[in-house]
């Protein structure tokens, strides 16, 4: 008589915790490095960069994503490669 054991599979989870990055205006990049950086990090057009860079620039800081936190800790990361201003907020 043989002795009978369930095996269960462990499920992952994930928990989408909500996260936006911004951005703070500094006197010390360019546009174009401003540009450029947020093309890297969000992956968005030249567009959608510019707008977001003259936002950065005209009011301070911007929103430059909104998504789940393991992304918006990617997109920090890679803000950061050239020294910008940067806040995650959960």
């Amino acid at each position: 008589m043989g002795i009978g054991f369930e095996v269960q599979e462990e499920k992952k989870t994930e928990i989408g915790i909500p996260a936006k990055v911004i951005v703070y205006n500094d006197d010390w990049h360019t546009f174009e490095e401003v540009i450029y950086q947020l093309m890297k990090a969000i992956k968005c057009d030249l567009a959608t960069a510019e707008a977001l860079t003259w936002e950065i620039h005209t009011k301070g800081k911007a929103v430059v994503f909104e998504g789940d936190l393991e992304e918006a800790l990617y997109v920090q990361n890679v803000l950061e490669e050239i020294d910008l201003s940067v806040e995650v907020i959960i």
